[in-house]
């Protein structure tokens, strides 16, 4: 007689395998105007002009009507990555300049208020509108969100707290949003602030498993409390449906090409982090997230790391930038071509100067004298790719 069959019942959350260290970007982006470089409302009509008409799949609206989002396809290389970016950044500006519009990164605009903010035409952005009310609104900042590609759930858990450890990195290298609401925040990243105002928003809780994680999910959505992993504003955060993980904490920065070496390095880390598994996820693995967070939030690559030991001894504090310094040195054995030995010379030459894009903002602001030309400057520079004269 043969044995009765086990029926396992069907996972909550089935993880999609996707091909490892693989890697995606998503870029949300400025529209402005060219009267006074205020934010613009153009982003429905802009996204109806795209061509070719293929890449309005590429090109997405965002919650409001002053933003847009670029999404790259999924790539190895870093260099097919910048190139595709370049064509997409093209794609756009040929839509714009038919609107009289320009095109600008950085992670905050400088002087827009998200009180004249419109709510995009779409189902799910007029009920995120109705659930959050004005922080809806006052998400109209904009990051980069970096996807890395994993093959199962459980690797997923993993890189989802490994790259946490590293999150002081990408906020200092990506920082770009010293002024909000008319005035310098001093802050290098004031958009990685607006975040936290979000339920559901900081770090996954410590679980190791995908089975552990869909426990937890399944018991938050039979409450009410989620209904899909778009709930969840963590700062990274498993996505199983694309077999990723994604990184959220960055500012999109002024430039496509700055973007391309932030995802070159997420990728570095992923190969690192999962070939040698070299951190121990426990209980005190978060206690000093949030000091680490702010540092590098406040103050960029100028910002200071608070670490512990395996057995949960404090170290002696460390300049990001010399975290990072290090971490890069360890990854050049991870490189599998020209362009990433390239990305992380060029990495290292941030870190070693401790340049970010709000350096260049602050300066320019300095030099200028005006919001309004910092914006036409700063598009100039994310359209042309090319520093502008001060």
């Amino acid at each position: 007689m043969n044995a009765p069959e086990i029926l396992h019942p069907a996972a909550i959350l089935p993880f999609t395998p996707s091909a490892p260290f693989t890697m995606g970007i998503e870029l949300e982006l400025q529209l402005v105007n060219r009267r006074n470089y205020n934010l613009a409302t153009d982003a429905v009509d802009l996204w109806g002009l795209i061509e070719p008409r293929a890449l309005q799949d590429q090109i997405k609206l965002e919650i409001t009507q002053g933003m847009i989002e670029l999404n790259s396809k999924v790539h190895t290389r870093v260099d097919e990555l910048d190139e595709e970016l370049k064509q997409l950044r093209q794609a756009l500006i040929d839509g714009a300049q038919r609107l009289n519009i320009d095109v600008a990164g950085g992670g905050a605009h400088p002087f827009q208020r998200w009180s004249e903010q419109r709510i995009s035409p779409d189902e799910r952005f007029h009920y995120l509108h109705k659930k959050y009310g004005y922080l809806a609104k006052s998400f109209t900042v904009f990051g980069q969100h970096i996807h890395v590609g994993v093959t199962n759930g459980d690797d997923a858990m993993y890189l989802t707290h490994g790259f946490a450890r590293f999150v002081p990195h990408f906020i200092a290298l990506s920082a770009a949003s010293p002024f909000y609401q008319g005035v310098d925040t001093e802050f290098d990243s004031s958009r990685s602030t607006v975040v936290r105002a979000f339920p559901m928003s900081g770090t996954m809780p410590v679980m190791t498993t995908w089975a552990e994680f869909e426990h937890y999910y399944d018991n938050l959505r039979q409450i009410g409390v989620v209904g899909s992993i778009k709930d969840f504003y963590w700062d990274i955060r498993p996505k199983p449906e694309f077999g990723t993980v994604e990184i959220r904490v960055c500012d999109t920065p002024l430039t496509t090409g700055h973007a391309a070496l932030l995802g070159c390095y997420a990728q570095l880390l992923a190969r690192w982090l999962l070939t040698e598994r070299p951190l121990v996820i426990n209980d005190d693995y978060y206690l000093l997230y949030q000091y680490n967070r702010f540092e590098a939030s406040r103050y960029g690559l100028e910002g200071c790391m608070a670490l512990l030991d395996e057995d949960g001894r404090p170290m002696a504090k460390t300049a990001i930038a010399t975290d990072l310094l290090e971490r890069l040195q360890d990854l050049a054995r991870y490189t599998q071509n020209a362009a990433e030995v390239d990305a992380l010379s060029r990495l290292r030459k941030l870190a070693y100067e401790r340049v970010n894009d709000a350096g260049w903002l602050r300066t320019t602001f300095r030099e200028r004298g005006s919001h309004s030309d910092l914006m036409r400057l700063s598009s100039q520079l994310w359209m042309t790719g090319v520093m502008p004269a001060i």
